[in-house]
């Protein structure tokens, strides 16, 4: 892969190698097929892409804020910079697809133009995204979802920081791989109903720092006879001992109907000074 400031090419050859290395320890990973490669991209690439991606309070995110998950994300290429699209471009191009198909065995792979649930994602202080499994299907063109492809921006991320990405079994009795979002680290894995993963407990790192990742999905025209299954959002699921996330949002809306407006006022007020 060559870079400059900002102008880089994907090299089939490093991706032929990479899809050669890994495509066996791919189908056989558990819980769920899936790859785990570091040092990805040149580092100036991505340090252009840290140094253009935007604060919290920068451009206007879709905010996640219940019990199932804390985070930011947008879609949106009018608020990437210049590296960050080229580089997601790439992600979607036909020598990027034909190493996806290589690696993962999955035939007919497309991208998606709008990015939909991917883009950029951000986690403050605090944040978390529950253990779940991906919505399947595509609601713009209509095509089933098949991989997932994250890859994480955070240098000096020390374990203490937490922000894990956890994948756990189908029954979910146990964490099978606990993954610590450091820079240049990409996570590609097979997206069903039953791959549950997530970063389900609160971010631990300083109040100056946020858990960054780009992401990327990929899809197929029909799903594979194993995995029918109807059209669905993203499924969050009560593990063991876990108290059920939809409770917790009935309560809090109850409650929220006898909160008076001026309370609500004053706690934004605050939270944002």
């Amino acid at each position: 892969m060559n870079s400059s400031s900002t102008i880089f090419s994907i090299q089939p050859e490093r991706l032929d190698d990479l899809a050669n290395k890994y495509r066996l320890n791919y189908s056989t990973a558990s819980p769920f097929p899936h790859v785990i490669i570091d040092d990805f991209f040149p580092e100036s690439v991505l340090n252009n892409i840290i140094n253009e991606f935007p604060k919290p309070d920068e451009i206007d995110w879709e905010i996640f804020a219940h019990s199932r998950a804390q985070k930011l994300g947008s879609t949106s290429e009018l608020q990437m910079g210049e590296a960050t699209r080229l580089l997601l471009y790439q992600l979607n191009s036909g020598i990027f697809i034909n190493f996806l198909e290589r690696l993962t065995g999955i035939a007919g792979i497309i991208p998606d133009p709008h990015f939909w649930g991917g883009g950029l994602h951000q986690i403050e202080r605090g944040g978390y995204l529950k253990i779940h499994a991906d919505f399947n299907r595509h609601p713009k063109l209509s095509l089933d979802r098949r991989l997932n492809l994250i890859l994480y921006l955070n240098q000096d991320w020390p374990e203490e920081y937490g922000g894990h990405l956890e994948m756990w079994n189908r029954d979910l009795s146990r964490c099978e791989q606990k993954i610590l979002p450091i820079f240049n680290r990409c996570v590609i894995f097979n997206c069903t109903s039953f791959s549950y993963h997530g970063h389900p407990e609160p971010l631990n790192c300083p109040s100056a720092r946020t858990r960054r990742s780009l992401a990327v999905y990929y899809y197929t025209n029909g799903q594979p006879s194993d995995e029918i299954a109807a059209p669905h959002s993203s499924r969050y699921p009560t593990r063991p001992g876990e108290k059920s996330s939809r409770s917790t949002d009935a309560i809090k809306a109850i409650f929220k109907k006898f909160i008076p407006p001026i309370a609500i006022d004053i706690k934004n007020y605050l939270k944002n000074r």
